[in-house]
């Protein structure tokens, strides 16, 4: 990825609003004192080209949750993240977002899209790359020095707080081309989080990571759920990784979804229906659940109403 690219990758990640401020957009309580959830899906619907992708689709992701979103390939599971961003129209039912339609809230969301590693020759430093977080969707790129005085070293202080927090401060100034797949992971996260969003929405990022950092991105999201209260609704094709660090799963397959804790819906009777082909769950020495058998692809099967 050139440095160009990089910028204009970062730039993506800040979302557009039409709303307020990402600390006016907290979800307000309900009338019974109980706080809104920051995404609800109503009987949702998704249709792209006049095929339906998935229907009838019904949950609610809390403040503080991590959440995935998984299933096989072809089912939909980035659809739904961008219909939660207000990027493609429901065609049946409801969402909400921090209690708005979705888009209106843009600004107290961080996102991470699908991507592939910077090039090993990129020279822009990962600290420039955080940074790009509260500027990039400017035009232009910034020059040394673009901010001075107090706002300046409150948005320096925020860069480096959000480095530290994803404990990406020993490699920070270092070209993001000569940092490990892994190390880059954990500076788009510092990125995205750097604008203190309420809700992460991240697409695929354990993709290309080999084993041992997959294990570390996610408890590191984990624990950004617990420390800031930020909501995580993350897809993923490969639940294992992420299991142990999971409040809620959500299974797409078939035109449908299952939504509850991971002990309740990653069972072997729950993903064989499912995935209409025999998957099973077994439990490591540690008595972690582990997924055995996931296919590649969707079958023909359809979800019970």
């Amino acid at each position: 990825m050139t440095r160009s690219e990089a910028v204009r990758h970062a730039a993506t990640t800040t979302l557009p609003s039409d709303g307020a401020s990402a600390a006016q957009s907290r979800p307000q309580a309900a009338a019974t004192g109980v706080p809104l959830a920051v995404v609800s899906l109503e009987g949702a619907s998704v249709a792209v080209g006049g095929r339906t992708v998935w229907s009838g689709v019904s949950l609610q992701v809390q403040a503080g949750q991590f959440v995935a979103v998984l299933g096989p390939n072809g089912v939909g599971k980035s659809t739904m993240l961008k219909a939660v961003l207000g990027l493609v129209p429901l065609s049946g039912g409801r969402v909400t977002v921090l209690g708005e339609r979705p888009g209106r809230r843009n600004a107290a969301i961080g996102y991470l899209p699908q991507r592939r590693a910077f090039d090993p020759g990129t020279r822009i430093r990962g600290v420039d790359i955080v940074r790009l977080g509260l500027d990039g969707d400017r035009w232009g790129t910034p020059l040394p020095g673009w901010l001075r005085g107090s706002k300046g070293r409150a948005a320096r202080a925020r860069v480096a707080e959000v480095i530290d927090l994803v404990g990406a401060t020993g490699y920070a100034r270092r070209p993001i081309g000569q940092c490990s797949g892994g190390e880059q992971q954990r500076l788009l996260i510092a990125q995205a989080l750097v604008r203190r969003p309420q809700l992460l929405v991240l697409d695929e990022p354990l993709d290309s990571l080999d084993v041992t950092n997959q294990a570390s991105v996610s408890a590191l999201i984990q624990e950004v759920c617990r420390s800031q209260g930020v909501a995580v609704l993350l897809v993923a094709h490969d639940v294992n990784p992420l299991m142990p660090y999971l409040d809620q799963v959500i299974y797409l397959a078939h035109g449908g979804a299952v939504m509850g804790s991971p002990e309740q819906v990653i069972t072997a009777d729950t993903l064989t229906m499912l995935y209409g082909t025999p998957i099973d769950v077994l439990r490591d020495r540690a008595g972690r659940l582990v997924v055995v058998g996931q296919p590649d692809a969707p079958t023909d099967h359809r979800l019970p109403r």
